[in-house]
């Protein structure tokens, strides 16, 4: 399915490069494992060949989708969020939507914490939600735009970024 040196994407971990495909003897049955290196903490993992789109290793999305993706994530910047849920609630439920091997479940997640930041302060685990989403969806998008991960990141935290009623020529 992949060869090596094929970028590859692995839910929670983001971007990672194949480096070779290993043969193990497990229990006198030979087995294969795509090793992976992910690119954003430099960690090595290794997947078994047989069930690794099961766990969810998949190839990065193409150009097309990527473009939809950012232009959704840019667009609709003003749209309220539900946050009625205790944030013990939310928190699990981002934590499992973040598991998704689909990159627009993981932008959504990120969508509505920086809609949820612009509203409120961030509890910590959200700010760290925030952050994983936000290197999973950049990492995967700038690798397939071929663009700055970084600029990605601070152009979205701008668009999202709280602005006083004052600074918006409207009296506060």
């Amino acid at each position: 399915m992949f060869s090596e040196d094929s970028l590859v994407v692995y839910p929670t971990q983001g971007v990672g490069k194949i480096e070779r495909i290993d043969h193990k003897d497990i229990g006198g049955a030979v087995c294969d494992f795509y090793i992976v290196r992910v690119r954003a903490n430099n960690i090595t993992l290794m997947v078994p060949v047989h069930n690794a789109t099961s766990v969810g290793l998949r190839a990065l999305v193409g150009e097309p989708e990527a473009r939809r993706i950012l232009d959704d994530l840019q667009a609709d910047i003003d749209r309220s969020v539900f946050i009625g849920q205790n944030w013990n609630r939310r928190f699990r439920e981002y934590s499992e939507r973040l598991k998704s091997p689909d990159l627009s479940v993981v932008a959504e997640v990120l969508r509505e914490l920086l809609l949820i930041g612009r509203a409120k302060e961030l509890s910590f685990g959200e700010r760290r939600l925030l952050e994983q989403a936000m290197n999973l969806v950049c990492g995967e998008i700038s690798e397939a735009l071929d663009l700055p991960a970084e600029e990605l990141k601070d152009r979205l935290l701008s668009l999202y970024a709280f602005v006083p009623l004052e600074e918006e020529g409207q009296p506060a």
